[in-house]
């Protein structure tokens, strides 16, 4: 084959936009305006903070595209932020019953308030379990937050049977879990399944034939990052 029987290169361009904001906080951006243009008639010293302030909560709920590496391989991270804890510990009673009883390792992810709050599914399949548990509001970054924090649990089963739990936890300035998705609902990987309003933390637990691929301190990004790779090399050690 010369090069003029080759086929054309197919090409297309890809530019860049300011996210939108997701409809669950146009009305938090609709309540920040209001009270700005009103409290801006009893002070313009006001004014500038509190489009500031404005400015923020829109970019709060930012809802950014994300492109999702492909292979069933492959579990991405739920969300955006610092991993602060990758360690093997025991299942929350409420997965028991869906992924068994054995201790798995737990790659922790904690959302700054500067952090994209929109969580992803880390895999594709049918969602087979969301219980929420109403709880404290203790510091997202503690170990027992997982345990006594107002959270969120999801379990999604993929084609091959392999089931990967994962749970939203609110922090000490989260005071909102909200779920996208439902029990029977099928999910892509990377699809957008809830958020934590104002918060905080995702902790994803990875069956035993998954290596971890991030390491402590690395930033994630939701939809994006590879956390794990079944049957792969862990990066780095897991704590027991």
């Amino acid at each position: 084959m010369t090069s003029l029987d080759k086929p054309p290169l197919v090409t297309s361009t890809v530019k860049w936009r300011f996210p939108a904001v997701h409809p669950e906080g146009r009305k938090y951006v609709a309540i920040s305006a209001g009270i700005t243009l009103l409290l801006t008639i009893v002070s313009n010293v006001l004014f500038w903070p509190l489009v500031g302030l404005t400015i923020w909560v829109a970019a709060f709920f930012r809802d950014p595209v994300r492109t999702t590496p492909q292979g069933e391989n492959l579990i991405v991270a739920p969300a955006d932020g610092l991993v602060t804890m990758i360690q093997r510990v025991a299942i929350p009673r409420e997965l028991v019953g869906e992924l068994g009883e054995a201790p798995l390792v737990r790659v922790s992810i904690f959302m700054s308030v500067f952090d994209v709050h929109i969580n992803r599914t880390p895999i594709a399949g049918t969602i087979r379990q969301v219980v929420y548990i109403s709880g404290k509001f203790l510091n997202a970054d503690l170990d027992k937050a997982s345990d006594e924090n107002e959270r969120q649990h999801f379990v999604v089963e993929a084609r091959d049977g392999r089931k990967i739990g994962f749970t939203q936890i609110a922090g000490l300035v989260a005071r909102r879990i909200v779920g996208f998705v439902k029990p029977g609902d099928m999910v892509a990987a990377g699809q957008r399944v809830g958020l934590i309003r104002f918060g905080s933390r995702v902790d994803v637990y990875l069956p035993d034939d998954c290596a971890p691929q991030v390491a402590l301190g690395q930033r994630s990004i939701a939809g994006e990052t590879v956390l794990g790779r079944i049957g792969g090399t862990a990066a780095v050690g897991i704590a027991q």
